[in-house]
């Protein structure tokens, strides 16, 4: 109930404003267990998927989004109950995923749509990263739902970082075909077999969106402009101090030099 009630107080408006366009929707089941995996450029991704569908898909979220307290911690977890989010604890690189797993095994036995980013994270730069196999594949190999890639086009250009208006544009989603891993039921614990069912869902992500493929983690990338930016921030740094440094050294220079004029032109000889 309170999941169909957000879908048009926040859908309905959404789609009027943005009118995101969609290919591929008859790639939908019309019932029983999906696994939708999608690319991940913006946080609104998991707002304009659910909006474009009659089913319900479920995302997980991180716990914190729950557990805030005060009133507006609560308005925010009875907003995320209601767009179709779980929590999960991230305290835990390995709890996190063990109980991502959890959740959308329950899901999907449920019959019901489970929405998964195999990035793990939004992508910071537009492309493509290398998908985690730990949570994708192994949900998919343990109930032997199908997996429908999905491509979100253009979301990152509604509201980038440091903006604050969103920009009116029309976002785009691309559903491929579902794809079929029940020849490899029972081996979710193969690391192998793991990251060949990861890969092939991410080469048709890739095929949908159009995306440059990066073979690394999108957190690996993260990580690596984070330390860039830190390291050019102490390097402004440093060269903001070395000029100040030969400023002020420049300053004593002449103010020593003016000094020594100044005891030359009192020690000379007097005019008569």
């Amino acid at each position: 109930m309170l999941y169909g009630t957000m879908k048009v107080a926040i859908g309905g408006p959404l789609k009027l404003a943005f009118r995101p366009w969609v290919e591929g929707l008859e790639n939908i089941p019309a019932e029983g267990p999906a696994i939708l995996a999608s690319n991940h450029l913006s946080f609104s991704d998991s707002f304009f998927l659910p909006a474009v569908l009659d089913r319900k898909v479920t995302f997980i979220a991180k716990a914190e989004y729950f557990t805030t307290p005060g009133v507006k911690g609560r308005m925010t977890a009875a907003f995320f109950k209601g767009v179709g989010q779980l929590p999960v604890d991230r305290s835990g690189a390995r709890g996190a995923g063990e109980a991502a797993i959890r959740s959308g095994i329950e899901v999907l036995e449920r019959g019901e749509l489970f929405g998964i980013y195999p990035e793990g994270t939004r992508s910071p730069d537009g492309r493509l990263y290398r998908g985690k196999p730990g949570g994708l594949a192994r949900v998919a190999l343990a109930t032997g739902a199908p997996v429908i890639p999905v491509a979100m086009i253009d979301t990152e250009k509604i509201q980038p970082p440091g903006q604050v208006m969103p920009k009116l544009m029309r976002p785009g989603i691309r559903i491929g075909k579902p794809l079929d891993f029940t020849r490899y039921q029972g081996m979710e614990h193969d690391r192998f077999v793991l990251r060949a069912v990861t890969d092939e869902v991410m080469y048709e992500i890739m095929k949908l969106s159009g995306q440059e493929y990066v073979d690394m983690y999108a957190t690996a990338m993260k990580r690596q402009l984070a330390e860039a930016a830190k390291a050019e921030k102490e390097a402004e740094k440093a060269a903001r101090a070395a000029v100040a440094r030969a400023d002020k050294e420049q300053a004593e220079k002449v103010k020593a030099a003016m000094e020594q004029a100044d005891r030359g032109q009192s020690g000379g000889p007097s005019e008569r």
